[in-house]
């Protein structure tokens, strides 16, 4: 039987109360939507809220827009999985093997207090499935809580979009809080590459974490290992 990857997606489209755009880094997705279908995964799109999924404007210019991503704006079927993505209630943790937090600064504003994410990441990390997120796609792990009450991050070793990097890329005094800093906080033993934006992935038995844009290709690798 095939294995099911459960991407997860914002609907936020402002950073905060601003008029300025965010949304969904959209390679963040299409390269680990690559890697997943090159395998025959199955694969599903679930939001905080379901429905839409802003992209990010950055996401969508060079150098950022790659022959994946676009590959998938010129697809109206790709595009309208975007349009309409699942709500987390239509999800049951039981029917995926592991789960992808993608990223955009749209995430802070939206992943790491939604609740219904949160059932469905413990699902599948209490029955042995992978549990992963790629550069602010980390804000979402940063409040699981499972059954025995721990954090899930708590003591395991991961990366995600690093401080430097919110500084280097303008947007540090935009963001609602230093994820690098809240994770540490909650007892996670956070990594990053001495350089910013090069690709980096820490895999902590189930739990594979990529540090930027740059590491998503690569952390979907390393589920897809996994999974084998």
């Amino acid at each position: 039987m095939s294995h099911r990857i459960l991407h997860v997606v914002s609907n936020v489209a402002r950073y905060g109360d601003s008029t300025e755009p965010t949304g969904l880094w959209l390679s963040e997705l299409t390269h680990a939507w690559d890697v997943f279908a090159a395998r025959g995964y199955e694969q599903r799109i679930v939001s905080p809220l379901g429905g839409v999924s802003p992209l990010e404007p950055r996401s969508l210019k060079w150098p950022n827009l790659d022959a994946t991503a676009k590959h998938w704006r010129a697809d109206a079927e790709r595009m309208a999985l975007l349009s309409n993505t699942a709500r987390p209630d239509d999800i049951d943790p039981a029917d995926f093997d592991a789960i992808y937090f993608t990223g955009g600064h749209a995430v802070m504003w939206d992943f790491a207090d939604a609740q219904g994410l949160q059932r469905i990441t413990r699902g599948i990390w209490e029955q042995g499935g992978i549990v992963s997120s790629v550069c602010h796609g980390y804000c979402g792990l940063l409040n699981v809580t499972l059954s025995s009450g721990a954090l899930l991050v708590a003591g395991r070793k991961l990366t995600g979009f690093s401080w430097t990097e919110e500084v280097l890329a303008g947007v540090a005094r935009k963001v609602p809080y230093n994820a690098e800093a809240e994770m540490k906080r909650r007892g996670a033993l956070y990594e990053k590459a001495r350089l910013p934006f090069v690709s980096n992935v820490v895999v902590d038995g189930r739990l594979v974490t990529g540090q930027n844009p740059q590491s998503a290709k690569a952390t979907a690798e390393h589920v897809a290992a996994l999974l084998r």
